[in-house]
């Protein structure tokens, strides 16, 4: 008895795994978006993007640390290749810096001077 359910587990699994071939050169489409918008840390960012066949469109949205929020549009295909589109929304606000004022200098808190970006953004228009 042992040997029949043995014979027909291995049965069944042939021909399980030979009606569950993948086509990996098949047409290619997918559609995804994501979102975060946490109010304690402030990290807001979202993307989305679209592929059908060799074309694929997408964007994605941040808030930087100026309160700007920068917008990427990109999209891909055989024709044009991979482009991206950046755009930066609304004015960059930085507080101003208050401590004490000693010989001309102003140093912004605990005497460490003025805290800077980490990231550095250069714009062609």
């Amino acid at each position: 008895m042992f040997k029949i359910v043995m014979i027909l587990a291995l049965a069944i699994a042939a021909f399980g795994y030979e009606h569950e071939h993948h086509d990996y050169h098949s047409h290619p489409s997918y559609k995804f978006e994501y979102g975060v918008k946490d109010p304690h840390t402030g990290d807001h960012k979202s993307q989305w993007e679209h592929r059908d066949g060799d074309v694929v469109k997408g964007a994605y949205t941040l808030h930087e640390a100026d309160g700007t929020e920068r917008v990427v549009e990109y999209s891909s295909d055989k024709h044009n290749g991979f482009q991206a589109h950046v755009k930066r929304v609304g004015h960059a606000y930085h507080p101003e810096v208050y401590g004490h004022h000693e010989e001309g200098h102003s140093y912004g808190g605990h005497g460490h001077g003025h805290a800077s970006s980490y990231a550095k953004l250069s714009q062609h228009h």
